[in-house]
This record gives structure tokens, C-alpha cells and sequence, in this order.
């Protein structure tokens, strides 16, 4: 059974960090692509950050470019998301998803996600 559980959302202020972890299960993690996708209630889905399955391949949404930084250890079938420089633009639900085996990019698609960790950037 596939599984990802997110962690490490929360508060931080304008201009503060976080690093949020996607922890997965039941799957051959180093396979997959992943990627980082948030969603706010009522808007379209935007794509944060996609990760090749050894990670010598990332892209990133426009918004967080210089920002945000995806990593992942196949050891320990964890992608991690690495958000600077947090904008109150950023707050949103923040998504873990595994990509279609053999499909790497910020608009491929997806099989299965996590649940979401909330992000609110706020003084």
C-alpha cells in the first residue's frame, strides 16, 4: 500500500524557513519521481518542485526559484522540501506526490499524494 505522510509545516514569519518532509512507503521510492505541489481552497493546483528518482534532476515553479530547494534520500525513501526567504504568498496546503512511473517534470502526472501539511507565512 502506498503511503506518504508529510511533516514539518507550521507559522513561520516574512522572510523565515522550513523544511518539510514527505515520508513514503510501500513502493520502490528510488523509481519515482517526486514532487512538491500546494493548493489553497477554491484556486488551481501549482506545482513547486519536481524531483528525478536518483535526483540528479530538479525543477521548480516559477514562484519559488531561488528560493526552495528539493532533495531526496533514497536510503530513507524521503523527499524534502527546503522553503527561504518564506513570503505570506507562500501559505498554502503543501503536497507530497509520486509521479507516474517513467515521467519526470512539473506538469506530468501523479498516482498518488499525501495529505498535506499547512504552511502559513504571517507576522
Amino acid at each position: 500500500q502506498v503511503q506518504l505522510v508529510e511533516s514539518g509545516g507550521g507559522l513561520v514569519q516574512p522572510g523565515g524557513s522550513l523544511r518539510l518532509s514527505c515520508a513514503a512507503s510501500g513502493f520502490t521510492f528510488g523509481n519515482f519521481a517526486m514532487m512538491w505541489y500546494r493548493q489553497n481552497p477554491g484556486k488551481a493546483r501549482e506545482s513547486v518542485a519536481v524531483i528525478s528518482p536518483d535526483g540528479d534532476r530538479v525543477k521548480y515553479g516559477d514562484a519559488v526559484t531561488g528560493r526552495f530547494t528539493i532533495s531526496r534520500d533514497n536510503a530513507k525513501n524521503t523527499v524534502y522540501l527546503q522553503m527561504n526567504n518564506l513570503r505570506p504568498e507562500d501559505t498554502s496546503i503543501y503536497v507530497c506526490a509520486r509521479q507516474n512511473l517513467g515521467t519526470y517534470g512539473l506538469a506530468s502526472p501523479y498516482e498518488y499524494r499525501g495529505q498535506g501539511t499547512q504552511v502559513t507565512v504571517s507576522s
